[in-house]
């Protein structure tokens, strides 16, 4: 049935039923009876409908204190309806309030700086990323303008210029930055910052491993193929020199291999593919078997030893030999003939210890944070004189991740060089080694 019908019918009746009650009271006590009844029974309709009028005023002026009541009459389903209206709101004021929370979350957990501001670029709102990016602060900087705010010749003319399809790219506060201002509703704009500091860094880093990979693999190439043109032009070639140029050219066919060969663990280190298999590892038998090949490495021109007094670790063996290895050629290489090189294997305060001393040449404090860099040297020329590849010591820094192991490089120039290598105590198995000194 239509609303209005049923809005109607029961107001018509109750004014049926006031006439009818008149007439019974007309027909009873008279005409001036019928009439006063009739009067009566309207100002009572009025001033019920004037009251439910003052609740209602007083409702909408103060929805959370007043209260709507029953209602009489066609009154009942207005109240109903309010209070219908009242709850969906209610309702809807609770998700929205929700979605703006989930909203806010969002956006404080973006790694991208997100700023919005008005068509005359004063800032409105900013999430946590754009703060730390601009150095921005929200409380503080509300209501003020971007650019007086971001001091930059470049986002100056960025924003002058109004070439807003293109990115920028800033450094700013030690950071680069790429920004973007997108326009959005009529009078709203949205500055979006992403922090490119660390994808720059890597990606210098690659095109430093792959120049450095490239020199290192052309002097011994050089070389080789130098003289393999000596030997094709030269046929008869006296035996002397040939025998000299072929030395050569297997120290440096070696060198490229060793070259070679670390770039591949390296590679296999950071791979994610490449999970490290833990077992116990016998630190005595692996501390032997690295103590062999320094002295062979010296080739009795130094003075090397080892002792060994703390406890086996879960680990990779392969690993962990490679990665003590470079640590004792690298001291053998850098300690001048006559010096000593000593290892050793000890139960520190913090965990098991593994610790390379040398009276070699020593290191400056100011290259040893950069020592475990690829291919990075502190004297190329004496690199390239003990045949390291560069890349010894970043191996050593990636099985050291893999092992949660840290290294510590105590170091001074012309005074030798301490490299210890501390392993967490979760890592120790219930059983220990037996202390041995060689």
């Amino acid at each position: 049935m239509n609303p209005k019908t049923l809005f109607w019918i029961p107001a018509l009746l109750r004014l049926a039923f006031m006439f009818v009650i008149a007439g019974v009271c007309w027909w009873i006590a008279g005409p001036i009876a019928g009439l006063v009844v009739a009067l009566l029974l309207v100002l009572g309709q009025i001033f019920l409908q004037l009251s439910y009028l003052s609740q209602l005023g007083a409702w909408l002026d103060d929805s959370e204190s007043a209260k709507l009541p029953d209602g009489w009459g066609a009154w009942t389903d207005v109240f109903a309806r309010l209070y219908r209206l009242r709850r969906d709101d209610e309702r809807s004021q609770k998700e929205l309030s929700e979605w703006l929370a989930r909203f806010r979350q969002a956006m404080h957990l973006l790694p991208d700086g997100v700023a919005i501001m008005d068509d005359v670029l004063f800032l409105e709102w900013c999430n946590p990323a754009a703060e730390r990016h601009l150095g921005l602060t929200l409380e503080r900087d509300r209501g003020m303008r971007v650019t007086n705010l971001v001091r930059h010749p470049d986002f100056i003319d960025y924003i002058i210029l109004g070439r807003y399809e293109q990115p920028l790219t800033l450094s700013l506060r030690d950071r680069k930055l790429i920004c973007q201002i997108i326009p959005f509703e009529n009078r709203r704009q949205i500055l979006v910052t992403h922090d490119a500091t660390e994808s720059a860094r890597i990606e210098e880093m690659r095109r430093d491993f792959i120049a450095n990979a490239s020199h290192e693999l052309r002097t011994p190439l050089t070389v080789i193929v130098g003289f393999l043109e000596i030997a094709s032009s030269t046929p008869d070639l006296d035996p002397a020199s040939r025998a000299a140029h072929l030395k050569l050219m297997t120290e440096q066919g070696h060198r490229m291999q060793r070259l070679i060969e670390d770039m591949l663990t390296l590679s296999r280190l950071e791979s994610v593919d490449y999970p490290m298999r833990a077992e116990t590892v016998a630190i005595a038998p692996l501390v032997e078997d690295v103590l062999q090949e320094a002295r062979a490495l010296s080739g009795g021109q130094h003075e090397v030893s080892a002792s060994v007094d703390g406890p086996d670790i879960e680990g990779s063996a392969e690993e962990l030999r490679s990665a003590f290895a470079n640590l004792a050629s690298n001291a053998v290489r850098y300690t001048s003939p006559g010096g000593k090189v000593t290892l050793s294997w000890t139960n520190g305060a913090e965990g098991p210890q593994f610790i390379v001393s040398d009276t070699g040449i020593g290191i400056d404090q100011r290259h040893i944070a950069r020592l475990t860099e690829r291919f990075y040297r502190v004297d190329k020329s004496r690199s390239r004189e003990t045949q390291g590849t560069g890349l010894g010591l970043a191996i050593v820094k990636h099985v050291l991740l893999r092992h949660h192991a840290t290294l510590t490089i105590k170091s001074e120039a012309g005074k030798g060089s301490n490299f210890i290598v501390t392993f967490p105590k979760a890592t120790t198995p219930a059983a220990t080694l037996t202390s041995s000194v060689r």
